[in-house]
This record gives structure tokens, C-alpha cells and sequence, in this order.
């Protein structure tokens, strides 16, 4: 294993921001991951796990600490109960994997298509796009519980999944390091179509689409909104949706609404769990005064994807976080919504 010093971390990420980091290991292997563990608690350094920078701003001062590259690759096919199963190293990059599965005729992942990243940061997010989410298919997660150097495998039911958000970024936040996912998909699935989109296509057509014919609109949609990292798309630039869409519990939702028929507004919504509702992101930024394609010097909003922060060329994180700020007060004040940021910050004073 070998240790790296002062490494760029910009052009490991998406965004393309922040400083280096002090050390940088790379681990392909279980081994490779205990010893770097070891390395960070011999030394005392904070440790930041960084797996395909998709969803990472990193501070312009960078990362005082050990950033490890997660690297492990390697897939492995099981069944149980009539399921298949692929336990994933968390290295592996997540689009190829949907692609096995799709060719495979398993649907289960196919509304993912295009995501960038890799495996291991699927269960912390709890990845979701057009109504899907990937803890439907996630079986367990193995890990190490750096509390005390062991390999764990976490059922799905004990890591708390719900809208982005599982116990890896919520109350068990640094506990574990991600080294492979098990999911278990079947060719019995049916992908559940309540996207717009999808249904507003797919309902011409007067039939069910087939498992290629639905990736590849999956993809159509996602190119349209530059959420597919292309090295000369300047507003792929991003870390993807930048905030959560807001859940609502009724007291807020209608001081949602009430504020915005002052506006001449009607805000839409979407049932959520508990009797709240979900309210897209999106469309508070557009009517708070944040369009698509806004500029602010060297940082935008997406000409193609109003919740996508985009670093236009040469920006920094401090530019970036005070434009996401800027947003939220705006946000705040005119609908009396705090948003909160989806992507993981390395490097800050405070997240």
C-alpha cells in the first residue's frame, strides 16, 4: 500500500474543487483497508473515505488527514430464495454494475442507471432517482467496525434506510468503512414507472418498455438534465442535486402554501410517509430567484437542472458554499423552508 503526500483532491471529484490532501492511500483490497486504518489511528489523523467523488466538496484548504481511496473491485454471484445475489466491492463503479444487472434481466437497479460514483456510497445516501431507491435491493453491507478493527455484514434492516439517509451518515456516521454490498434483485421485479417522464413516454408507446428501452430513457432524461458526468459538459460539473427535497409535516406544509399563494403560486407535493409531504427542491430554488443557468462569476445554477450547483471553471469551495448559503437564505425567507445540502463536506470548520 502505498502513501501518497499533498494530493490534489479536485480532480478526484466532480465538482472540481478544494485543496490536497496530506496523505492519500489507495485500498484495493481487505487487507489494504485494515492497514490503512491502523496507519490513521498510529499517526492520529482524521480519516476521509473518498470513493468516486460524486458527492464530495471538498474545503479549499483541503483534507489535514489520511484520505483513502477506496479501490476494492470484485464481484460475486449467489442465490437465495430464488434471488440473485452480487456481493459488490465498494470500489466498483456503480453504472457498469446496473448494466451487468439489466443484461441479466433483473430490474431492480434500472431506475438508477447513470448515477455516478461507486458501489460503496450507494447504501450511505440510500441512492434514489425516479422513484427508486437502491435500499429496496440492498440484502447487507460489509464493513469494518473501526470501534474495534472487526468485519461486520449489516442487514439491510438494521441500517435504518429512508429518504437519503441510512445509520452511515446519520448516528453511526464514521463508524464503519464500506467494503462490499450484497444485493439481491429477481427477474420477478417490475420497475414501478411514477416518474413523469417515464409514465409520458412509455404511455404512447401503449407498452411496457423492456429493460434496455427503460435504462436508455433513464439515460435520455439524465443527459437532458447533465446528471451524466461528461468531461465536455460544463454543467456535469456538479455534485448532482446539490439539496434534499424537503418533507413536510402539515403545520409546514401549509405555511408552504400559504406563502406561496401570496406569490400566486402553487407549489407541487408528493405524499411522503407519516401523512407529510415532499416538496421538489427545485422548484423553491426557481421561485426563490435562483433560475436555471444563473451565474455568480465563476459558480451557476445548471442550465439543465435547477438543483445543480455548477463550478463554471476555476472556482473555489468558498465560492461554492457561499453561493449554497445564498440559496438557502433565500429559500428560507420566501417559503420559510430550510434546505439541506445533499453532498458530504471534507476539509470545513464546520459541515
Amino acid at each position: 500500500m502505498q502513501i501518497e503526500e499533498n494530493v490534489p483532491l479536485a480532480p478526484l471529484t466532480t465538482l472540481g474543487v478544494g485543496g490536497n490532501a496530506r496523505y492519500l492511500v489507495e485500498v484495493r483490497s481487505e487487507p489494504e483497508a485494515h492497514e490503512a486504518l491502523s496507519l490513521a489511528s498510529e499517526r492520529n489523523l482524521p480519516l476521509f473515505i473518498l470513493g468516486g467523488g460524486s458527492n464530495v466538496v471538498i474545503g479549499d484548504r483541503g483534507f489535514a488527514g489520511l484520505a483513502l481511496k477506496m479501490s476494492i473491485r470484485g464481484v460475486e454471484e449467489g442465490w437465495e430464495n430464488g434471488h440473485r445475489l452480487f456481493w459488490v466491492g465498494a470500489g466498483e463503479p456503480w453504472d457498469p454494475f446496473v448494466v451487468r444487472t439489466v443484461v441479466d434481466g433483473l430490474a431492480g437497479l434500472v431506475l438508477l442507471s447513470g448515477i455516478p460514483g461507486t458501489v460503496g456510497g450507494t447504501p450511505i445516501q440510500n441512492v434514489g432517482a425516479y422513484g427508486a431507491e437502491v435500499a429496496r435491493s440492498i440484502r447487507a453491507v460489509r464493513a469494518i467496525d473501526r470501534r474495534d478493527g472487526r468485519v461486520v455484514e449489516i442487514p439491510a434492516a438494521a441500517c435504518s434506510f429512508s429518504y437519503r439517509r441510512s445509520i452511515f451518515n446519520t448516528e453511526e456516521k464514521g463508524r464503519y468503512l464500506v467494503l462490499a454490498v450484497c444485493y439481491s434483485l429477481s427477474k420477478e421485479e417490475n420497475p414501478e414507472l411514477g416518474y413523469p417522464d417515464l409514465l409520458s413516454v412509455f404511455s404512447r408507446k401503449g407498452n411496457r418498455p423492456s429493460l434496455p428501452e427503460l435504462r436508455e430513457e433513464v439515460l435520455r432524461i439524465r443527459r437532458s438534465k447533465a446528471m451524466v458526468v461528461m468531461a465536455d459538459e460544463e454543467d456535469s460539473r456538479s455534485v448532482g442535486s446539490f439539496f434534499k427535497n424537503p418533507v413536510l409535516d402539515p403545520t409546514a406544509f401549509v405555511e408552504l402554501r400559504r406563502r406561496a399563494e401570496r406569490l400566486g403560486l402553487t407549489p407541487p407535493s408528493y405524499p411522503a410517509d407519516d401523512g407529510k409531504q415532499k416538496v421538489p427542491a427545485a422548484w423553491l430554488l426557481e421561485n426563490a430567484g435562483f433560475p436555471k443557468g444563473l451565474r455568480r462569476g465563476s459558480v451557476g445554477i445548471s442550465r439543465r437542472h435547477a438543483l445543480a450547483i455548477v463550478n463554471r471553471g476555476g472556482a473555489t469551495a468558498a465560492e461554492i458554499v457561499a453561493f449554497m448559503e445564498e440559496i438557502k437564505g433565500a429559500v428560507e425567507a420566501t417559503f420559510a423552508i430550510r434546505l439541506k445540502p445533499e453532498p458530504v463536506f471534507v476539509g470545513f470548520d464546520t459541515p
